[in-house]
């Protein structure tokens, strides 16, 4: 090659040397360009040698076939074994379940067809620990002759790592008290179970501890939480197992059961009350015998009927409905109450923006003097909704649901203003002859540490003396742990206020010196009242409202009676000593017009 090279260089126009001197000059040049060329290739060989037994990452170099050739350190240590072992076993033969080895051997299959790359993370066999987590990726390598391909496969220990995602999964999807399927969890098994083609029944059962807090308050947030790790071992028990049976914690100590199948509301049902029963039984803390009582709210349907949303929504309402019949029982969905009480619900939901828009007006009911008839002891102040579909609606209509979405006490603010503002109209055109004006306190409002500034504040702003208005409050407002009621009712005594009480018994009347209640009234309600509407009144009824009346006086308390029907009614219990009455023997309600007529017919003398 040097000669002919020689040669040519010889017969170049410029070149003067002969061939023979040139030839060992081209013949020097090569040789040290194949030196410099073989240093860089043992050096480059050294350097991936040493990068290929010093790696972290398990590597095995494979023949064309995938059989393995050469293993280094890494990937010995990663499988539990020296690198010899390794030698002569095929890549897929580390493979630790039929799907893995299915993985590597369509890995070797694309990197042979001209793909790159090939990566999973896949469960190898470990020689001591049995499987293990990597990352698993399968490269080729140029062999010797063009077109040859080589694969060498690189592995990582992901065990850990796997294993932590594992755990923040099981964390994102699961309860960390009790170990049960979160919300997000639920949703996504229902959603799931409503899918496109669903045609199995489905029941989803809303489950709510009654009277948790007095548990967590009363024992301690530790026993709470080991009751409600209880409650979730004995829902599990009972459910898991019927009809692929799915359990929940949903939130603080509420939980959810789906079921699916073919099913039957008596089943369903039977369940539950199993269930119920389970948790009625103590669980011993501490030295307590717990006992819980739950109660359920119960959905069962087809899969079709319906979405999620609905479903979810339907066992929410059947649960309230369970609560409000008294709780410790299930209660299963009516379509029919359903829509009764959407209705309800939607005028409590409005009740708001209805007193803003000046929907609310004062209805009174007259209390005459039995003796005088013709004379107003008081009149009794109320609320009327006049709702612009409905009509008119009375107070039994809608307090029980601003009890519920929290507007007792606006309600409650309005007709104390209002009513003082007539009476305030009625003295100035009658003076003394004016009656008082009597306002039932709703219970929310009775026990508002505010009622004593708010009463004391309309008074002023109207410039009425204290002893114009008497306050109605009954029992259960007295008896309230929430406020301070028997400090403001001492506290309004003494500005002059006249406070009622509306009794049932003995034992409401009994309220008054137990607690040294500044009381000047008290209204007979109920069924004593009520027994004395019949022809002939039972003896035991006319004994028992004689010795209540009777009492009443030893307590310096003057007496009357509401829901009074008839003439013959309100003349029995004059004769028994009650001095006034209300109740449709007078007049059942009138507005503020007729009010005005009314006092002018029958003013206080």
């Amino acid at each position: 090659m040097a000669r002919r090279w020689a040669a040519t260089l010889a017969d170049t126009k410029g070149v003067t040397l002969p061939p023979e001197e040139l030839e060992p000059l081209l013949l020097e040049v090569a040789n040290d360009a194949v030196g410099q060329a073989a240093s860089r290739h043992d050096g480059a060989l050294l350097r991936f040698t040493a990068l290929y037994a010093a790696s972290p990452m398990g590597i095995a170099l494979a023949d064309p076939d995938g059989g393995i050739v050469e293993a280094n350190l890494a990937l010995g240590q990663l499988l539990g074994c020296s690198p010899d072992r390794l030698r002569g076993r095929h890549i897929t033969d580390l493979g630790s379940t039929e799907h893995d080895v299915s993985r590597l051997k369509a890995g070797l299959e694309q990197v042979r067809s001209g793909r790159e790359r090939y990566q999973e993370r896949m469960l190898l066999d470990h020689t001591e620990d049995g499987q293990l987590w990597t990352d698993v990726t399968l490269a080729r390598l140029p062999g010797d002759r063009p077109g040859s391909v080589y694969p060498v496969l690189m592995v990582s220990d992901a065990n850990e790592l796997h294993l932590l995602q594992e755990r923040l999964l099981h964390q994102n999807v699961h309860d960390p008290l009790t170990g049960l399927p979160n919300a997000s969890s639920f949703t996504t098994k229902l959603e799931a179970a409503l899918g496109a083609g669903a045609r199995d029944d489905i029941a989803l059962i809303y489950l709510d501890v009654d009277g948790f807090k007095v548990i967590n308050d009363g024992l301690g947030a530790g026993v709470g939480d080991q009751v409600l790790r209880g409650v979730a071992n004995k829902l599990s028990a009972v459910f898991t197992g019927h009809h692929d049976g799915f359990v929940a914690r949903l939130s603080g100590d509420g939980f959810a059961v789906l079921l699916r199948g073919e099913l039957a509301a008596t089943e369903v049902v039977g369940l539950v009350e199993r269930a119920l029963e389970d948790l009625n039984e103590p669980i011993y803390l501490g030295g307590h015998g717990i006992g819980v009582s739950a109660s359920a709210g119960i959905v069962v349907r087809a899969a079709v009927e319906g979405g999620a949303a609905e479903l979810l929504r339907a066992a929410e309402i059947a649960l309230h409905r369970a609560k409000e019949a008294g709780k410790a029982q299930w209660m299963l969905f009516d379509p029919e109450l359903d829509a009764r009480d959407r209705g309800r619900y939607q005028l409590g939901a409005v009740i708001a923006g209805a007193l803003e828009n000046g929907e609310f007006s004062l209805v009174y009911q007259p209390t005459v003097k039995l003796a005088r008839p013709d004379e107003l002891a008081a009149v009794n102040a109320g609320l009327r909704w006049n709702h612009p579909e409905k009509g008119e609606l009375g107070a039994d209509e809608f307090y029980p649901l601003a009890q519920t979405t929290g507007m007792t006490v606006p309600l409650g603010r309005w007709l104390l203003a209002e009513s003082l503002a007539a009476t305030a109209r009625w003295r100035a055109r009658l003076g003394d002859a004016a009656p008082d004006v009597c306002v039932r306190l709703p219970a929310r409002l009775a026990i508002d540490p505010d009622l004593v500034l708010l009463v004391k504040e309309q008074l002023d702003k109207h410039q009425l003396p204290a002893r114009a208005l008497r306050l109605c409050t009954d029992r259960d407002s007295v008896l309230d742990p929430r406020g301070e009621v028997l400090d403001s009712l001492a506290v309004l005594a003494d500005l002059g206020a006249h406070l009622v009480l509306t009794i049932s018994g003995s034992a409401d009347l009994e309220l008054i010196p137990m607690h040294r209640l500044p009381v000047r009234h008290v209204i007979l309600s109920g069924p004593v009242v009520d027994a004395l509407d019949a022809d002939a009144p039972a003896d035991a009824a006319i004994r028992h409202l004689t010795q209540l009346i009777t009492r009443a006086h030893e307590l310096h308390l003057k007496v009357g009676a509401e829901g009074v029907r008839t003439h013959e009614q309100a003349a029995r219990l004059r004769q028994l000593g009650v001095v006034a009455a209300r109740g449709p023997f007078v007049s059942d309600s009138a507005t503020g017009d007729e009010v005005d007529e009314l006092i002018n017919r029958h003013p206080r003398r």
